[in-house]
């Protein structure tokens, strides 16, 4: 009797906890920054597949079969757009996907740069945590697309990520306004903190343009490197996703410390400190204030 009635109460207990939940939405995501946005807003109701994972460049990826397996399989794929993607048409076009294609980017106020006399959009645009909100609207919207049962959960999942982003950003905004203006100057590897620099009051100058696959002239860096001596810049960084080789040469010719490895286009591995959207600008900041100040 006491049997019985152990596993009758096992069995009450386990029915008001709910059965174990399995993902009923599998999402694809482009590359790390965006799939940790996805999957903060899925939470348990979706399963998600990043193709650029951590440390890696977007810019330069050669999708696996692997990857078109993946989207071929998923009921929706989620982008940056602007341009990031460089081989996404070609990429979605070689699969059986048929999906939404969900542009996380939507809405976002675009910059454009001069590259090479070409007129460019920057695609960076999670780099201000105001559009990372948009982002995630956009992707709780295109999930409700897909799921609408799971509707209320991502827009309550979303309202508390926002909540997150929302008070980080004033952080970032006092924790920079504690720099003078003039010592707001930052080198990275390529132009991917446009949006950060314009958000938070930075300039950011890096040798490469906005894609990692342009390559700097020498006299890129010539004019980088008088910049840096006559302005006197003390924060100089590589990328995560970049080769530091140029960064490096640029700290030896102006004697200017590396402060340090910033990240730009992806998320860290998990013991690196950054491995979600939120802890990748609380890594960064960390390092760039100090940076600016000269300590």
């Amino acid at each position: 009797m006491k049997i019985l009635k152990s596993t009758a109460l096992a069995l009450l207990v386990s029915a008001l906890a709910g059965p174990a939940f399995a993902a009923e939405v599998k999402a694809v995501a482009t590359f790390s920054i965006l799939g940790d946005i996805v999957a903060r807003v899925g939470g348990e109701r979706v399963a998600v597949t990043t193709i650029v994972g951590a440390n890696a460049d977007t810019h330069v990826y050669e999708p696996k079969p692997s990857d078109a397996v993946a989207v071929s399989q998923a009921d929706v794929l989620f982008v940056n757009g602007l341009g990031f993607e460089g081989w996404l048409d070609r990429f979605v076009q070689s699969t059986s996907f048929a999906g939404p294609v969900i542009v996380a980017s939507a809405g976002v106020k675009t910059h454009t740069m001069d590259e090479d006399g070409e007129v460019v959009t920057d695609p960076h645009a999670w780099q201000s945590l105001k559009n990372g909100l948009l982002y995630v609207k956009n992707v709780a919207a295109g999930l409700c697309a897909v799921d609408a049962d799971g509707c209320v959960t991502y827009e309550a999942n979303a309202a508390a990520y926002s909540a997150e982003i929302a008070a980080l950003d004033g952080q970032l905004i006092a924790d920079i306004a504690a720099v003078p203006a003039a010592k707001r100057q930052v080198i990275t590897t390529h132009d991917a903190f446009g949006y950060f620099g314009d958000e938070y009051g930075v300039k950011f100058l890096a040798p490469e343009g906005i894609s990692t696959d342009s390559e700097a002239s020498a006299a890129d860096v010539a004019k980088l490197i008088t910049q840096i001596k006559s302005d006197g810049v003390t924060a100089l960084f590589i990328e995560n996703m970049s080769d530091g080789r140029l960064v490096q040469q640029i700290a030896d010719e102006t004697g200017v410390t590396v402060g340090g490895q910033l990240y730009a286009d992806a998320l860290s591995e998990p013991d690196q400190g950054a491995a979600t959207y939120i802890d990748m600008f609380k890594h960064n900041i960390g390092l760039l204030v100090p940076a600016m100040l000269g300590k």
